[in-house]
């Protein structure tokens, strides 16, 4: 399996909203109404979103490949693109999203380890994320990769108010 990796640009809108649709909803569309799901995809995957985020120069999209398919794709946020207030040595994990047809590949665990890199290159001694706290699998995945909760924060899905663990590592 060779597994390539793709920092995205303002071309790439089209798949990467695709994607991040096609992922979000495969994860969470079981545990979540329809209606949230519905309202939660338009507002965080429309097209001035998505433009708006790819814009960002404290923010980076990699599309991941596997024998040259598209698997999914890694967000990152520095400075103030971070969707939590953290220092300037922090480095936000913002999205990983595989497809399903490619999940248990360890491409997580690649997207991971690249996510270090970058953060090491910018002198970042802190990675974190948020999970929601009723996705065991990605909460099991994030301690297997040396992530450690240090609290949590709100998550409005639709007209639902959630909760996200934040995990942190350092680097």
């Amino acid at each position: 399996m060779s597994i390539n990796m793709i920092r995205c640009n303002h071309k790439d809108l089209d798949l990467l909203q695709v994607i991040s649709i096609e992922t979000f909803n495969d994860t969470f569309k079981e545990q979540n109404s329809t209606e949230n799901m519905k309202a939660y995809l338009e507002k965080a995957f429309n097209t001035k979103q998505l433009e708006n985020e790819l814009s960002n120069v404290s923010s980076a999209f990699y599309f991941i490949y596997s024998d040259d398919k598209l698997a999914g794709y890694l967000k990152i946020n520095i400075n103030e693109a971070q969707s939590e207030k953290m220092t300037d040595e922090s480095l936000e994990i913002e999205r990983i999203y595989i497809r399903n047809d490619f999940q248990k590949q360890g491409l997580g665990k690649y997207l991971i380890n690249e996510a270090i890199k970058i953060a090491s290159l910018q002198n970042k001694k802190i990675i974190w994320l948020g999970v929601w706290e009723k996705n065991l699998k990605a909460i099991e995945f994030y301690k297997k990769s040396g992530f450690v909760q240090t609290g949590f924060h709100s998550f409005h899905m639709g007209d639902e108010e959630q909760i996200d663990l934040i995990f942190k590592r350092t680097i």
